[in-house]
């Protein structure tokens, strides 16, 4: 007869005259309710031998006809409960019970049911063990409440520090052991009390006069309702650690920086696969739940065999890794009282040889899934459950068959500090991996999505979100036309990442379209948006919040004003820097323009420079994304666009392609966008300007002027309209403003824009005449019969401006 192992340390010599120590009642049932096997154990606790109860029913033991507990689905492979048992003497027993369902190798299923039996309670005034194992752990460890001061320490930690538990208590670590690497880890358990989520120092806790280290673990400690109220500190002395010739105890900085390098839960479990081969083992296989559980569903509870698996990640010394019968992307099944399931059951790791029995046990029950275990030579394993924030994952599994040496405890401990690095972000990449999502949809629906039509510039442009963890960001550009064929070009960036830093982002992208809409001069509209950025940030402001700036204090931002007729490009800039001309002969440089202050900072004024640009020139806007590379500084960065900017180009894509190839070499570590812009010039033939004497009489004279040139220019149908809108503006000028008074026309493709210019800064504005009101219409008959009209402040006075669309004349 095959018999189910038995618990470790039961022994048939033990009889009741050892009844005070703890032991395990043990009892096998077939599936007809038969009891099979009958251990001395439970003979201890029911009182009955085994000659009595073997082949009786085990119905007979429930006491007053009590439910079967083993009466469940045949499917089910575990149960777990309180069973009402009968004494030989007659007693009711009310124990707790743990069943499994075994399956032999010729197929037979039965119940495996056990009983933890205490022993005597402990004598009062004895210690608890879980006092003495904080108290006599040689581990470095302390308990630091939500202020992050010390509440508890054990002796390892007062031995080390040389210091009484008495006077730490109430210290924050930096003030316990001052060292850069204190103010490191304390940084990290406040993220542990933020997040909930462990945390590792790869460094060391270096005491003032001591020589010795430790390198440190950090993990919650939540009170029933699951609230972080503590973060326990745990720290392995490596005093020596690096010149034993064995695998080091702690992963260091480079292993640690391996795993969780993208929200790809593939690669993050591959990456743990590659630190694990051939450092620590020879082979290893990553096993994710299939399917895996979401962060927004409730856990579904203890974890139950069989499992199924899908193979995520494989690696071994041996060339096409022939270990792994299952390839990646495969799922598996590993059976019900297996080791990998056994591990996810327990919650923790494990160590195996080849020949502990529940490998030989596992090998039994799925000779073709384990066969691998003993053809590849495996002597030796490690299982350890990918567990993050009360999720379970899945399961990696390491093995040692071309290394002699066995796997020790430090390995253990090391592939759990690697695998629960490794879970944490597989655990985090769905919710990052939505987050980003959510944000690049509204980063991408904030930009533009289509340039405006215009013909003072030809323009291409580039954005590029943030690689690595960093994730979107708040870069902007935009492009605005404006009055008189004039066109804005805007590039910002907002600090921080993720949704906040694109939201804001879009208020101060609306918000600059509006200020431009009113044709503020640069200087001015950055003024405005300062003033606005201070607004934002008092009324966000939140103490206790992630470190962002509030409402974007810091974003910079630089605004370009170009004027196609005068070829003048008016530049001012807030903390950004500033933009990159390249001349029609190809020299490159830096357009030199104030600083400014970063917005938010208030009181600091903002300079304006005004320069010419010859025709075809090349204005290249960015942020400081694109200067910021790991691997070369802003000098270096600089000569690289210069040079790029340089090469002759047949179109402005090709420009951008250049820049960002030549400069990014990776993934950024923050957001770039880049704007290029090649100047165009509105020439003598498609411009006109008339001085016009401020006398009403000249009104029917400017008429005529403005019919000429429009014949001149082919477009006698447009004539009607401009005469009505050319009447009114000069009139307006004549009557209310100042000489000298200008009327302009301009001839851009589909637009005809008429602007009247004179020297008082009074702004018209459009009112409803009464029905008896002589006067009062002009304007609303300028707004009824052009496409759009306004009023723009000059240094000289103002100019009002009409624009007509010549589609369809």
């Amino acid at each position: 007869m095959e018999r189910v192992p038995t618990s470790p340390g039961e022994r048939p010599e033990d009889t009741d005259a050892s009844h005070g120590s703890a032991y395990t009642a043990t009892a096998t049932v077939n599936e007809q309710g038969i009891v099979t096997e009958w251990s001395e154990g439970a003979r201890r606790l029911l009182g009955y031998a085994a000659s009595e109860l073997v082949g009786q029913p085990a119905a007979g033991l429930l006491f007053d006809g009590a439910g079967d507990p083993l009466r469940v689905p045949a499917d089910q492979q575990r149960w777990s409960g309180i069973a009402a048992l009968r004494h030989k003497d007659g007693r009711r027993l009310e124990r707790r019970l743990l069943a499994h369902r075994w399956t032999s190798t010729s197929g037979t299923k039965r119940w495996f049911v056990v009983s933890a039996v205490a022993g005597e309670p402990r004598p009062p005034g004895d210690a608890p063990l879980e006092e003495w194992a904080f108290s006599q752990s040689p581990s470095f460890l302390a308990i630091f409440g939500e202020d992050l001061r010390l509440v508890l320490a054990n002796a390892g930690m007062k031995r080390a520090l040389s210091l009484e538990e008495a006077e730490m208590r109430g210290l924050r670590l930096p003030e316990i052991a001052p060292d850069p690497v204190s103010d490191e880890t304390e940084r990290m358990m406040r993220r542990v009390l933020e997040t909930g989520e462990p945390q590792y120092v790869d460094a060391f806790i270096r005491p003032t006069g001591s020589g010795r280290g430790w390198a440190t673990s950090l993990a919650p400690l939540r009170d029933p309702a699951g609230r972080v109220r503590a973060v326990c500190l745990t720290a392995q002395d490596r005093t020596g650690v690096e010149g034993d010739r064995d695998q080091p105890l702690l992963p260091n900085a480079d292993d640690a920086a391996r795993i969780g390098t993208t929200l790809d839960s593939g690669r993050t479990a591959q990456e743990l696969a590659d630190v694990a081969v051939p450092r620590l083992a020879d082979f290893a296989v990553v096993d994710l739940l299939e399917p895996l559980p979401r962060r927004d569903e409730p856990s579904s509870g203890p974890v139950t065999g069989p499992v199924t698996v899908r193979r995520t990640a494989v690696r071994s010394v041996l060339v096409g890794s022939p270990e792994s019968r299952v390839a990646v992307g495969q799922t598996a099944v590993y059976p019900a009282l297996s080791p990998p399931v056994g591990c996810l059951v327990a919650g923790r790791g494990a160590l195996y040889g080849a020949s502990d029995p529940a490998i030989v046990r596992w090998v039994a029950e799925d000779p073709r899934g384990a066969a691998w275990i003993h053809e590849s030579g495996t002597h030796s394993m490690m299982v350890v459950p990918l567990s993050a924030d009360g999720f379970v994952l899945g399961v990696a599994v390491f093995c040692r068959h071309r290394r002699r040496e066995p796997f020790q405890p430090k390995d253990l401990w090391l592939a759990e500090e690697l695998t629960a690095r490794a879970a944490v972000s597989i655990n985090s990449a769905p919710r990052h991996l939505r987050e980003h999502t959510s944000t690049m949809t509204l980063q991408r629906s904030l930009l533009p999505h289509k340039l405006p039509d215009q013909t003072a510039l030809e323009i291409a442009t580039r954005y590029l979100p943030a690689g690595g963890e960093a994730g979107v960001g708040g870069d902007w550009f935009d492009v605005i036309p404006l009055s008189g064929a004039r066109v804005a070009l805007v590039v910002g960036d907002v600090v921080g990442h993720g949704i906040r830093a694109s939201a804001t982002m879009g208020r101060l992208r609306t918000a600059v379209r509006t200020l431009a809409d009113v044709d503020l001069p640069p200087d001015e509209l950055l003024t405005h948006l300062d003033d606005l950025v201070i607004r934002l940030s008092a009324e966000e402001s939140d103490p206790g919040g992630a470190g962002e700036a509030a409402g974007g204090i810091g974003t910079t931002c630089l605004y370009v004003v170009y004027d196609p007729v005068t070829r003048r490009c008016t530049v001012a800039r807030a903390g950004h820097p500033p933009p990159v001309v390249v001349s029609p002969e190809g020299s490159v440089y830096l357009l030199d323009v104030p600083a400014g202050p970063p917005l938010g900072l208030g009181g600091l004024p903002f300079e304006t420079i005004e320069v010419e640009l010859p025709e075809w020139s090349i204005l290249a806007l960015y942020t400081d994304g694109l200067l910021q590379a790991r691997d070369h500084d802003i000098d270096e960065a600089l000569d690289n666009m210069f040079t790029a900017l340089a090469r002759p180009a047949s179109t402005l894509d090709t420009v951008c392609d250049r820049i960002l190839t030549a400069m990014l070499t990776h993934p950024p570590d923050d957001d770039v966008a880049l704007l290029v812009a090649r100047t165009r010039a509105l020439h003598a033939d498609k411009v006109v300007v008339w001085d016009v004497p401020p006398d009403p009489s000249v009104v029917g004279q400017a008429r005529r002027d403005a019919t000429e040139q429009l014949t001149a220019w082919g477009l006698d149908d447009a004539a009607f309209v401009t005469e009505l809108v050319v009447s009114e503006l000069v009139t307006n000028a004549i009557r209310y403003g100042e000489p000298p008074i200008q009327l302009r026309l301009i001839h851009e493709n589909t637009t005809l824009i008429c602007e009247v210019s004179d020297s008082s800064n009074t702004a018209p504005h459009m009112r409803r005449a009464r029905i008896f009101d002589e006067g009062g219409r002009g304007l609303l008959l300028v707004a009824q019969l052009a496409q759009r009209w306004g009023t723009r402040q000059t240094p000289s006075g103002k100019t009002i401006w009409a624009e007509q669309s010549l589609v369809g004349y």
